[in-house]
């Protein structure tokens, strides 16, 4: 994998720029990808979403296939590699649901993997969670350990998760922080107590979803900041017909990243940070608290600031697992998952644009959403995409504070209004 650092599009042209070579063994011998997130996207990315989806959809499929069975020690604490990634973009543009699909059909081809309901009440995720327990032994103890896991694949959050039902948010919250029993009662069965509970999940949504059905609570109370949000506004290309993207190796290739994932799968035991990769870390830790983070200022990003941390490391282990079987997160594992952490916070703030705002800001973001889409628009043209929204007043109000703030620029053309995206 190449390590060097730099925004993170350009990482991920770098990780998956090398061609996959490919080997015959099966999972108990040498893998056959010596990068499987880079195989995977390699293989994943003939649709249109940007290649950063792709990506993400590797690391919730690695994720559901680690399970709870490897851990990095803090004492108090354990880092596992599960994660609430959630893809973002509008209607009918990438193809979310697809994306996301791609890698959980080859997490549902790895033996001993639990899926759970991708519409989730109380009783079905309490019962699904009960009914995955299983035992596995760590290798380098002896210990035998039972766990809970389950990974869970929504193609609408809507139809996955009631912002609103403050009891399923604050336990999902206790879920992703992984402590090690999780009790929740139930009407028909009382209070049931779930040893090591882990859940994974990959879910598809729209900005005006999150805007429109976010209270502000959910981020101050932490559900937000425990997320990885995957935003895309436009498609990375136009592929009119899949068919002729995918080759005749096409349904090979899925078999081998099913193998390999097999292989991924039976990891077990501590992850070890070398020497190396703690000193950078702590450096890292130091700064990331004393430094000023721009963009992501005010109390609805404390909450991510404050786990930041804890996401690096768990996709530190995931990027570790991709390349091998030894449990050690190395120098250049912990730096390019910082890097790969980093690079999603550009649109953070356009994904939490419009919660808990008044109408007035909420009309600003629908102005920027528009310029972003078209770049260049007269005046009345892009009164016209949001009048169903706005009042003209408003409209004007709204217009007035996006060009103060500095995301558009007002032009005279012949006597018109042009306005020029200059971006979030």
């Amino acid at each position: 994998m190449d390590q060097s650092l730099g925004p993170n599009q350009g990482i991920l042209d770098r990780l998956l720029r090398r061609p996959t070579p490919a080997g015959k063994e099966a999972p108990t011998g040498p893998r056959i990808y010596p990068n499987w997130l880079q195989a995977f996207v390699d293989y994943a990315s003939f649709g249109e979403a940007p290649l950063s989806m792709y990506f993400w959809v590797g690391v919730s499929t690695i994720a559901g296939a680690l399970r709870r069975k490897v851990w990095i020690d803090e004492k108090q604490f354990q880092w596992v590699p599960n994660f609430y990634i959630i893809l973002v973009a509008p209607p009918g543009v990438v193809a979310k649901s697809t994306t996301a699909s791609i890698g959980m059909d080859l997490l549902r081809r790895v033996p001993g993997i639990n899926f759970g309901p991708d519409v989730v009440t109380w009783q079905a995720l309490v019962q699904s969670l009960g009914a995955s327990v299983e035992s596995f032994t760590v290798p380098s103890t002896g210990e035998i350990r039972t766990m809970s896991a389950l990974t869970i694949e929504s193609s609408e959050m809507g139809t996955f998760l009631d912002p609103n039902n403050r009891e399923q948010v604050d336990a999902l919250v206790s879920l992703w922080d992984n402590r090690k029993e999780f009790q929740k009662g139930t009407k028909t069965q009382g209070n049931d107590v779930l040893e090591y509970p882990w859940v994974n999940i990959i879910a598809c949504t729209t900005p005006s979803w999150i805007s429109g059905s976010f209270p502000d609570y959910l981020i101050g109370g932490g559900f937000t900041s425990r997320c990885v949000f995957v935003y895309a506004e436009k498609k990375r290309r136009f592929v009119p017909y899949i068919s002729d993207l995918v080759d005749n190796e096409f349904e090979a290739t899925k078999m081998k990243l099913v193998e390999d994932l097999h292989r991924i799968s039976t990891l077990a035991g501590e992850y070890t940070l070398t020497r190396e990769a703690k000193d950078w870390g702590g450096e890292w830790y130091r700064k990331h608290h004393t430094s000023h983070h721009e963009g992501l200022e005010g109390t609805r990003f404390g909450g991510y600031l404050a786990r930041k941390q804890t996401h690096i490391h768990k996709l530190s282990m995931v990027l570790a697992a991709s390349q091998r079987d030894e449990l050690v997160v190395t120098l250049p594992d912990l730096q390019l998952a910082e890097n790969l952490v980093t690079g999603l916070e550009a649109e953070m703030p356009g994904v939490f644009r419009g919660i808990g705002t008044a109408e007035g800001v909420k009309g600003q973001a629908e102005i920027v959403t528009v310029m972003a889409e078209h770049k260049e628009l007269e005046e009345k043209i892009l009164f016209k995409a949001v009048f169903r929204l706005l009042s003209f007043d408003d409209f004007q109000k709204a217009l007035i504070s996006t060009v103060r703030a500095g995301h558009v620029r007002q032009e005279n053309r012949s006597g018109q209004n042009w306005l020029i995206y200059l971006g979030r």
